[in-house]
């Protein structure tokens, strides 16, 4: 799994991330089931951000997973100091697709891929990708290329 390791990362969010005691598993590190509720804490951060959920819903769509992809680079324990980075890494027609990073004392603990979809919430089809967002990324996007110009 290649993570973009662009200066810029499109409408990206940072989030520090609690290490509970219930995230611990019987090695005493926290359980890879643990990420994915972290990676979820992020997709909300996001959507908190840049495209409210609430609004969303209003309209009649609802974003959906379609995958999800973690390496884990290292073990995270309960006095780790632990913060995660999301950010949209890519918005096609019909798709979208997140990368996130998970910190870990300030080293690389583990990459995610979560790939998705907006469904309708009238019939559960995907839809195209709402206008909204489009322009927000591929405005992000032209600022980027125009600072790196």
């Amino acid at each position: 799994m290649v993570v973009n390791n662009n200066l810029h990362r499109t409408l990206e969010v940072v989030l520090a991330i609690p290490v509970r005691t219930y995230d611990i598993d019987f090695m005493g590190i926290v359980s890879n089931i643990v990420y994915i509720r972290w990676l979820e804490d992020l997709r909300l951060k996001f959507l908190d951000e840049h495209w409210q959920l609430n609004q969303q819903i209003e309209q009649g769509y609802a974003p959906v997973l379609a995958g999800t992809e973690i390496e884990y680079k290292r073990p995270i324990k309960i006095i780790d100091q632990v913060v995660g980075h999301l950010w949209l890494s890519n918005l096609g027609r019909l798709k979208w697709t997140v990368q996130a990073e998970i910190l870990s004392n300030n080293e690389l603990a583990a990459v995610a891929t979560q790939k998705g979809a907006f469904i309708s919430l009238h019939n559960g089809r995907p839809m195209r990708i709402p206008e909204e967002l489009q322009n927000k990324y591929f405005q992000c996007q032209q600022v980027t290329q125009d600072i790196l110009i």
